[in-house]
């Protein structure tokens, strides 16, 4: 069992109730890994009756063959153009680059970006934030940039969101015997992409892990066990 990493609690009170946030290490995830053999090697032994396994859908979408190396990715000019006007913060890229872009693009549509940008526009005028992402959706907001923290070979890298994360959730629980969520957790905040859980538990779920437990850089903890303390 993982100890909590470094700068992170492994214990937080959330809705009156204390929670044990235990991150679960692996070796490094590579395409052509199946979930159900990563789940059964590093997961099955670590959950107990009530727990729940939370799993980053970073890992679920490179397992699906939804990572692709900068080196691969020919952006268009409208990707390019585009990507210039993206607020770059200091927790990641997001759609700041035309990499990145281009499979905001190809993922949502170019009609539904080209909307969310002209919208976005509009209301930074008037000081408002987030409507890009708002309008584009979760599809978008998913798409995960190469940053010099990520654990290589993502550290050069675009990974997509993963498909079917609600069925993939189901499919996990079947392994593990206990709840399951595929969560896209961030130094920013997070959200809750598929699970086996009532959005009540969802949002609580969301709360316990608010601090970003597993970490955005080298700690190959890309999954982690909730617990009842």
């Amino acid at each position: 069992m993982s100890e909590a990493n470094e700068g992170k609690a492994l214990q937080v009170h959330v809705d009156g109730i204390d929670f044990l946030r235990i991150p679960v290490r692996t070796r490094v995830i590579m395409p052509g890994d199946t979930l159900d053999e990563v789940i059964r090697t590093y997961a099955v032994d670590q959950v107990q009756p009530g727990d729940l396994l939370f799993v980053t859908e970073k890992i679920v979408a490179i397992m699906q063959g939804r990572s692709y190396m900068m080196s691969e990715i020919k952006p268009r000019k409208l990707a390019t153009f585009l990507s210039r006007y993206v607020t770059k913060t200091a927790y990641g890229i997001g759609l700041g680059i035309p990499e990145t872009m281009e499979f905001a693009l190809r993922e949502v549509g170019t009609p539904r970006i080209l909307f969310a940008a002209a919208v976005s526009a509009v209301t930074k005028l008037f000081g408002r934030r987030g409507d890009f992402y708002r309008i584009a959706g979760e599809k978008a907001r998913a798409i995960d940039g190469p940053t010099p923290g990520t654990i290589p070979p993502y550290n050069e890298a675009v990974v997509l969101g993963p498909e079917r994360p609600r069925e993939v959730a189901f499919e996990v629980k079947k392994i593990v015997g206990c709840d399951v969520a595929v969560v896209d957790i961030n130094d920013i905040g997070g959200n809750i992409l598929g699970s086996t859980l009532d959005k009540t538990a969802e949002r609580q779920l969301v709360k316990i892990l608010s601090d970003n437990p597993l970490g955005q850089g080298h700690q190959s903890t890309p999954m982690g066990i909730i617990r009842k303390a």
